[in-house]
């Protein structure tokens, strides 16, 4: 009888959790009420958040082995490498040090822990006073927000670019009714 609750408790949760992560970043929130440095860097984090949402939903096989030459990262390398750049953003926003990553996770985990960050990034941003409390702290160096914005924010968006046209030359291009431009889904 125990084991069965405990069971369904875990299967509601699961299911819970991945409602939650499939339902982050769908589409871009209505606008602040007004802007503040907090907003937009929040924003741009939601901005990041959206392009990388539907620039990974549905992945194949095919489009994760994807790769551009010998040389280059393959799709799943790439996913991998914004989940790195995710854990930089997060800690920065949480003023945390950065630590090793995690590397032997799968497409799905890489997926939902990247939408996890980013998602606990934004927030916690919207509750800071000032923006000089996001420090990138790697050990002994300690580095301004600023290099957020033009290292790993922006990083992490040219890679979902990346894996939109490494998707499309797979067979798998993204879904058509996206609006990058107003952050929602046409109809």
């Amino acid at each position: 009888m125990y084991k069965k609750i405990i069971l369904l408790c875990t299967v509601l949760n699961m299911s819970f959790l991945h409602s939650q992560s499939n339902t982050s970043y769908q589409e871009i929130s209505a606008y602040p009420e007004m802007a503040t440095e907090q907003t937009v860097l929040a924003r741009l984090i939601e901005s990041l958040g959206f392009r990388y949402y539907w620039a990974t939903e549905d992945l194949r096989e095919t489009d994760l082995n994807y790769q551009i030459s010998e040389a280059s990262r393959t799709t799943l390398e790439t996913v991998k490498h914004i989940y790195d750049l995710s854990e930089i953003i997060k800690n920065a926003a949480l003023n945390v040090p950065n630590g090793a990553t995690i590397d032997d996770l799968s497409y799905t985990e890489l997926r939902t822990k990247t939408l996890e960050n980013l998602k606990l990034a934004e927030s916690a941003i919207l509750k800071l006073e000032s923006l000089d409390e996001v420090v990138l702290n790697f050990g002994q160096s300690k580095i301004s927000f600023w290099n957020l914005i033009n290292g790993p924010i922006t990083d992490a968006v040219w890679h979902c670019g990346q894996i939109s046209s490494f998707r499309r030359a797979s067979g798998n291009p993204i879904n058509s009714k996206i609006n990058f431009f107003s952050g929602k889904i046409r109809d």
